[in-house]
C-alpha cells in the first residue's frame, strides 16, 4: 500500500502539489452542505460515480480511506494527490490484472480500512455500476455507502463520463444514502443494480437540493 513508482519525477511532484492546493481552495471557498451520514462507523465501501471523485477527495481527506490507482504514469499523479490529502493508495487496475486489484481492495477492507470505489470507472458506461463493487463488499463483509453530489460551479469535460470539474466559490450539495449490505448469499449483479439505482436517485436528490437553494 502507498507505493510510489516514479519517485524521481519533478513533474509528478509539482503537478500533484498544485492539484492538492486547488482541491483545498475548492473546499474552503465553496459552501458545502452534507445530507446523511458521511462518517460511517467502521470500514465501508464508499461508492460514487467517477465524474464526482473530486468531492470524495475533499470530504474524506485525512481519514485514511484507501483508493485504487493504476500503476501508469498518469496514475502516479492521482496517487500523489491522494497521499497528500491523507488517503491510502493501492496500486492496480480493474482493467489489467483485475482480480489482483479486487483482492487488494478486499484485503484492505478486511484490515479495517474504508475504501472508495467508482463503480462505473475507469471506462464506463456512465451511470452503470459494475458487479465488482458488490463482490468487494460481500467478500470483505462491509457495507456499501453510496454518495452523490451536485455542483453549482463546474466545467463539464468531454470525457466518457462528462467529468464534472468543480470550480471554486460555488455551492456543493452532497447526499449520503443508507448503507447497502451484501450478504454471502446475495446475487452480486442484483446488488450492483441496487447501488446503481441508489446513486442515480441520490444524484437527482442533490440536484433538487441545489436548485431549491439557488
Amino acid at each position: 500500500m502507498n507505493e510510489l513508482l516514479y519517485k524521481n519525477s519533478p513533474a509528478h511532484w509539482a503537478l500533484s502539489l498544485l492539484a492538492r492546493l486547488y482541491i483545498r481552495l475548492l473546499g474552503f471557498s465553496s459552501r458545502v452542505t452534507v445530507k446523511g451520514n458521511n462518517r460511517y462507523q467502521g470500514p465501508a465501501v464508499y461508492a460514487l460515480w467517477h465524474r464526482q471523485e473530486v468531492l470524495m477527495i475533499w470530504l474524506h481527506r485525512n481519514q485514511g480511506v484507501a483508493g485504487l490507482v493504476s500503476k501508469s504514469k498518469d496514475g502516479e499523479y492521482m496517487a500523489r494527490i491522494l497521499l497528500g490529502m491523507g488517503f491510502n493508495v493501492i496500486r492496480g487496475s480493474t482493467t489489467t490484472g483485475g482480480s489482483e486489484a479486487l483482492r487488494a481492495l478486499i484485503r484492505a477492507a478486511r484490515g479495517g480500512y474504508s475504501i472508495a470505489v467508482t463503480p462505473d470507472g475507469p471506462k464506463g458506461p456512465i451511470f452503470k455500476a459494475q458487479p465488482g463493487i458488490a463482490y468487494i463488499a460481500q467478500k470483505a463483509g462491509v457495507p456499501i455507502v453510496p454518495v452523490a453530489c451536485a455542483l453549482s460551479s463546474k466545467k463539464i469535460l468531454r470525457s466518457w463520463d462528462k467529468y464534472q470539474f468543480p470550480l471554486p466559490f460555488g455551492r456543493i450539495e452532497a447526499v449520503y444514502g443508507d448503507p447497502i449490505h451484501v450478504a454471502e448469499t446475495d446475487d452480486v449483479a442484483a446488488k450492483a443494480l441496487e447501488v446503481e439505482n441508489s446513486l442515480n436517485a441520490l444524484t437527482e436528490e442533490a440536484e433538487r437540493l441545489l436548485a431549491a437553494g439557488a
